[in-house]
């Protein structure tokens, strides 16, 4: 079945009409993805001295105490060197994932299901375990205490929180979940008839180049960076073609 043959079927109730909206916000979280795939912004924005718009420090912060003196000062510029805009990333993808498993629902149900479980699974553990509106949160009480007991029991948590980040599996185990969620998805587009193989060919590559990061990271550090480089171009086009096609589903319905 091709293309135009899938929208009719859009059109007559297969792919029914009361998720024409979800298909429309599936597409704009796609490109708003797209916007804020930096994964290496905050080492862009050291290298750049904050482009000169932001006073971005020499070194990173590695304690709680100059974490919360850096998130004091500015804010902003604290949160996107902890990885912010990383956990704004998962929750597009997460909106992304939900219109994609109900385009694919009616022909690639099992797919569909596994993908969203897996991938809803790994942006909620990836989520949790980012760090950086806590640490937010403790530098804000950090500056009001008025007592130097309260200032170390706050000093004491962000270097909980900092050790969490910093030595915990969570961000790892998500970044798994989702691109794994990412290759079932290409996988059931390939089999399928709602997107098309070329989206479905990107998305595998994508996901797939992806995923050897991990043994990678195991197995030869030294070349740990090398899949996540050659795979982001991959998924900023997956992301793009992905947006087209549930744009031209939401017009359909």
């Amino acid at each position: 079945m091709n293309h135009e043959q899938a929208d009719r079927h859009t059109r007559t109730g297969t792919l029914d009409r009361p998720w024409s909206l979800l298909y429309r916000i599936g597409g704009i979280a796609a490109l708003l993805a797209v916007l804020v795939f930096r994964r290496n912004l905050s080492a862009e924005l050291t290298a750049f001295h904050g482009l000169s718009l932001f006073a971005v420090p020499a070194e990173l912060p590695v304690s709680a105490a100059e974490w919360f003196t850096l998130l004091q000062a500015d804010a902003l510029v604290g949160l996107i060197l902890l990885g912010v805009f990383d956990s704004v990333e998962y929750v597009l993808v997460g909106m992304l994932f939900l219109a994609a498993c109900m385009a694919l629902w009616p022909t690639r149900r099992s797919f569909a299901l596994l993908a969203t479980s897996c991938g809803l699974v790994g942006i909620a553990v990836f989520l949790a375990s980012n760090q950086a509106l806590g640490l937010l949160h403790l530098s804000a009480q950090h500056a009001t205490a008025t007592t130097d007991a309260q200032r170390a029991a706050f000093l004491a948590a962000g270097e909980a929180l900092l050790a969490l980040s910093e030595h915990g599996t969570g961000v790892y185990l998500g970044l798994l979940l989702v691109l794994l969620a990412g290759l079932i998805f290409s996988i059931a587009m390939l089999r399928g008839d709602v997107f098309s193989r070329a989206t479905a060919i990107v998305g595998i590559l994508a996901n797939g180049i992806g995923l050897l990061f991990f043994p990678a990271l195991a197995f030869a550090p030294a070349l740990y960076v090398i899949p996540p480089v050659l795979s982001a171009p991959l998924r900023l086009a997956w992301y793009t073609m992905m947006a087209l096609r549930l744009f031209k589903l939401a017009g359909a319905g």
